[in-house]
C-alpha cells in the first residue's frame, strides 16, 4: 500500500511527519508481535526493527526522536537504539584493513560492509533479543559508541558506551546499509556496466572502483545477513527514485558542517565528506535493493527478507521532506 503525502504538512503537534508515519508503524507491529509471543511462558522479546537511510537523510535524528516519542506518555515503552555506526572497527582496525586491502579503494575508510565489528555485533544483537529472558545471563548490556570526530573525521570507538537495561519493548538498529544483500557476480557485472543515475556513464571507473573492490564487499556482507534474521520489521527513509544518489552529497555535507560547528571545528573537509560520501556510493547501487527484494542464494530462487510485509518506506526530497509513505 503507498500513500502521497504533502512533505509541506505539520502535524498540530509540531511532530515531524516521518515521525507521525514511523510511530504508527512501530505500534502496530509491536501489538501484533505481542501477539505472536503472547502465549509464550518467557517474557516477550523486545521487536527489533532495522531502520535503514543514506548518510545525511537524518535517520539518526529521526530514529532518535522515535525512540522520544515511543518513551513518552501515553506509550511509555522502553526503547534501546543500536547504531550500525556504533560498530565500526576501531581506527587501528580501520587503518590496518585499508593497508592489508590498499587495491580496494572502497575499504580505505570506514563505511562499507567489511568495516564494522561483525562478531561484536553479532554478540550484541543476540543479549539484545533475549535480554527480557529472565534466564539470560545478564539483564543488561553495553553498547559500543564511535567518536566521528576523531582522528581527523576518521574516528575512533569511544571507551564506553551506554548501556541497556531490562525489560526492552523495542530495540531500534539503524544504519546507511542496515538490510542490504549479497548479489550475484553475473548481477555485479551486470550493474558494474549500467550508468549511475545523476552521476554519471563512468562514475564507477572515474572514481578509482574496480569490480574486484565490489566483489570483496559483497563476499564481506555475507556475514551481516545473519542479523537482518533478527528483525521482526523494517522502516526506510529514501530519496526519490530520480534523485537516488545525488541528494546524499549534499546531505551529508550539511550534517559535517553542523557537527563541526558544534566541536570547535573537528571532523572532515568539504573535499573529504566528497570522497567520503563516494566509497558509500557504490553500496547503494549494489546491495540496496535487498531491502526490499531480499537475495538469491540461488539463480532464480529470490528469498525474500523476514520483514517482508511489516517494513514501511518514507521517501524524503532535496530538503528532507517527506513526498511519499508506502509498505513493502
Amino acid at each position: 500500500m503507498s500513500v502521497h503525502v504533502d512533505g509541506n504538512q505539520k502535524s498540530t503537534s509540531g511532530t515531524p511527519e516521518a515521525i507521525i508515519h514511523m510511530e504508527a508503524h512501530i505500534l502496530a507491529e509491536l501489538a501484533t508481535h505481542r501477539v505472536k509471543h503472547g502465549d509464550q511462558k518467557l517474557a516477550i522479546p523486545p521487536l527489533i526493527v532495522g531502520v535503514q537511510g543514506p548518510q545525511g537523510s537524518g535517520k539518526t535524528y529521526l530514529t532518535s526522536l522515535l525512540r522520544g516519542s515511543l518513551q513518552a506518555q501515553p506509550h511509555n515503552l522502553s526503547v534501546a537504539v543500536l547504531s550500525l555506526d556504533d560498530l565500526y572497527l576501531p581506527h587501528e582496525g580501520l587503518a590496518h584493513l585499508a593497508a592489508e586491502h590498499s587495491n580496494n579503494a572502497l575499504l580505505q575508510g570506514r563505511g562499507q560492509p567489511g568495516t564494522h565489528d561483525v562478531p561484536l555485533g553479532t554478540e550484541l544483537l543476540n543479549k539484545l533479543k533475549h535480554i527480557n529472558d529472565p534466564n539470560a545471563p545478564s539483564a543488561e548490556v553495553e553498547l559500543p559508541s564511535f567518536d566521528k570526530s576523531l582522528f581527523n573525521g576518521e574516528g575512533d570507538r569511544a571507551p564506553h558506551g551506554p548501556v541497556v537495561r531490562s525489560p526492552v519493548d523495542v530495540v531500534l538498529f539503524e544504519g546507511w546499509c542496515v538490510g542490504f544483500y549479497p548479489i550475484s557476480r553475473d548481477e555485479a557485472e551486470r550493474r558494474f556496466t549500467a550508468p549511475v543515475v545523476g552521476l554519471g556513464d563512468d562514475f564507477l571507473r572515474r572514481k578509482g572502483y574496480r569490480l574486484d573492490d565490489i566483489l570483496d564487499v559483497n563476499e564481506r556482507l555475507k556475514s551481516y545477513v545473519s542479523w537482518w534474521g533478527l528483525f521482526d520489521a523494517f522502516i526506510q527513509i529514501r530519496p526519490p527514485d530520480e534523485h537516488p544518489y545525488s541528494f546524499i552529497y549534499k546531505w551529508r555535507l550539511q550534517q559535517e558542517h553542523h557537527m563541526k560547528a558544534r566541536n570547535g571545528g573537528k571532523g572532515m573537509s568539504d573535499a573529504q565528506v566528497e570522497g567520503f560520501v563516494d566509497r558509500y556510493i557504490p553500496g547503494y547501487l549494489f546491495f540496496g535493493d535487498g531491502v526490499t527484494g531480499g537475495y538469491e542464494l540461488v539463480p532464480g530462487r529470490r528469498t525474500l527478507p523476514p520483514w517482508s510485509d511489516h517494513g514501511l518506506c518514507v521517501k524524503i526530497g532535496e530538503n528532507r521532506e517527506v513526498v511519499h509513505v508506502g509498505r513493502f
